[in-house]
């Protein structure tokens, strides 16, 4: 492993231009599928081996490398040592020497003896999908609440992977005074350097997360609905979110294009509104460390009225994505299959003919009341105000819409309705305020007995 710097993470090399260097192959190992292997299809049998390297390759070329050759390598069961067959470790040290590697990206997670017995074998250095993925969101992490999260997450894997260390880790420092004893090795002392680093930034993230709190309590007291965008990496969160809310996030067709959280004011077809949050995009064996790290931004859509679930119907394997999205929505303690939060978003549409189009829409038609889904494309805009009234009679369903008649000189009372309730309508008349607010039931007998509000007739 590379020496520790000050801070307590790791030196890489890099081009002159700051980016990353060398030729880099990109291997696939998966598990053959057995008749009746229940395990194997567990573990993601169920996606494309075609489809799973492509998008290790993007993941790879996400972080600017050269990807020289890539290689899908079937293996019956995991080798303890090297992952793959001692056949399949050779066949690869001739494909390294002939595309002259610097980099071995292999396409799952590797342990910390793996990865090392495999550098040794091929005498060259390895990164396993998480230590790829870890890379990306160090590259694209903006915010410094960000590059918090994603270093907290690198120095967790790290530290599992000091048993990787160069020689200079098994020398032993003196120890100090007389009852010092043989001292301590260079890899405790780099475990020691690691720990505190973490101490450091887990504090870090604590102070964020109590800012995250009095934020959202700013916005109940308005109070603003949330409705989070959830979904997998290049799915097509950010444009849609760009569409619904006028904004100008970065959106590109590339993985994790935005990691950083993002929340916009979206105007609803009755002139309510709510805050749209968009997060980042989820991706097949994410990282646990991330999924840890990443909490306290998450946390939005743990708190979120409405989950849209933002789907990429046109890919291979828009299921599988699906099945990867719903796994880290367990992982969050949030439950899939709650309709009544959950609302499906399938997107690029645009990319189907009408034929197509109008066989997604039957599929749509059939779906069970409880997973609802909405075809859009937020290029074109094309469904998209059919979506904002679902997501606005969800936000509804839950609040009362009551009338009222408040004198115009009642500053205080007029004051707490804006902050306890959504003022739909506001028409002054002979010095009073005749207003229709829509509250939440919690609140609704306070309205009614303060203000001698009545139901809204439509």
């Amino acid at each position: 492993m590379e020496p520790l710097n000050r801070e307590g993470s790791v030196d890489r090399p890099r081009s002159a231009g700051g980016q990353q260097s060398g030729r880099v192959i990109v291997i696939g190992p998966y598990l053959r599928m057995r008749r009746g292997d229940a395990e194997a299809q567990a573990i993601d049998v169920v996606r494309d081996s075609e489809a799973r390297l492509e998008e290790a390759t993007g993941l790879a070329r996400a972080i600017d490398l050269t990807v020289a050759d890539t290689l899908i390598a079937p293996i019956s069961q995991i080798r303890p040592a090297t992952y793959l067959g001692k056949g399949k470790v050779e066949e690869i040290t001739g494909l390294i020497a002939g595309h002259d590697i610097e980099l071995v990206v292999m396409d799952c997670a590797l342990s910390p003896i793996q990865q090392r017995n495999l550098e040794k074998a091929w005498n060259t250095k390895v990164l396993d999908r998480t230590g790829l993925i870890l890379e990306i969101f160090g590259r694209r992490a903006k915010t410094k609440e960000g590059s918090l999260q994603v270093e907290l997450a690198h120095l967790n894997y790290q530290r599992s992977r000091l048993v990787r260390s160069w020689t200079h880790l098994e020398r032993q420092r003196g120890g100090f005074g007389f009852m010092g004893g043989p001292g301590e090795t260079q890899i405790e002392a780099d475990r020691r350097l690691i720990g505190d680093r973490i101490a450091r930034l887990e504090n870090e993230l604590k102070k964020v997360q109590a800012t995250r709190r009095l934020h959202r309590a700013g916005r109940q007291r308005v109070p603003y609905r949330v409705v989070a965008l959830v979904g997998y990496t290049n799915a097509g969160k950010s444009t849609l979110f760009n569409r619904l809310t006028r904004a100008d996030v970065q959106a590109a067709d590339m993985l994790f294009a935005t990691l950083d959280p993002t929340l916009r004011a979206l105007g609803l077809p009755h002139g309510g509104k709510a805050m749209l949050s968009d997060t980042v995009g989820f991706i097949s064996n994410l990282p646990t460390q991330l999924v840890a790290a990443f909490r306290a931004t998450l946390e939005e859509v743990l708190e979120a009225d409405i989950i849209l679930h933002v789907r990429d119907i046109s890919h291979e394997d828009a299921e599988a994505q699906e099945r990867d999205v719903d796994t880290v929505l367990r992982q969050l303690g949030i439950d899939p299959d709650q309709g009544a939060r959950i609302l499906e978003v399938w997107n690029k549409i645009d990319r189907f003919d009408p034929e197509e189009r109008e066989n997604l829409r039957n599929i749509a038609a059939r779906r069970p009341p409880e997973r609802p889904c909405f075809l859009v494309s937020a290029v074109s805009g094309e469904g998209v105000n059919e979506l904002l009234t679902a997501i606005e009679d969800r936000l509804a369903a839950t609040r009362t819409t009551l009338d009222l008649s408040i004198d115009a000189s009642d500053g205080a009372g007029i004051s707490w309705l804006h902050r306890n309730a959504e003022v739909l309508n506001k028409q002054l008349h002979d010095g009073r305020f005749h207003m229709t607010v829509r509250v939440d039931d919690t609140k609704r007998d306070i309205v009614v007995s303060r203000f001698d509000a009545v139901p809204h007739v439509a």
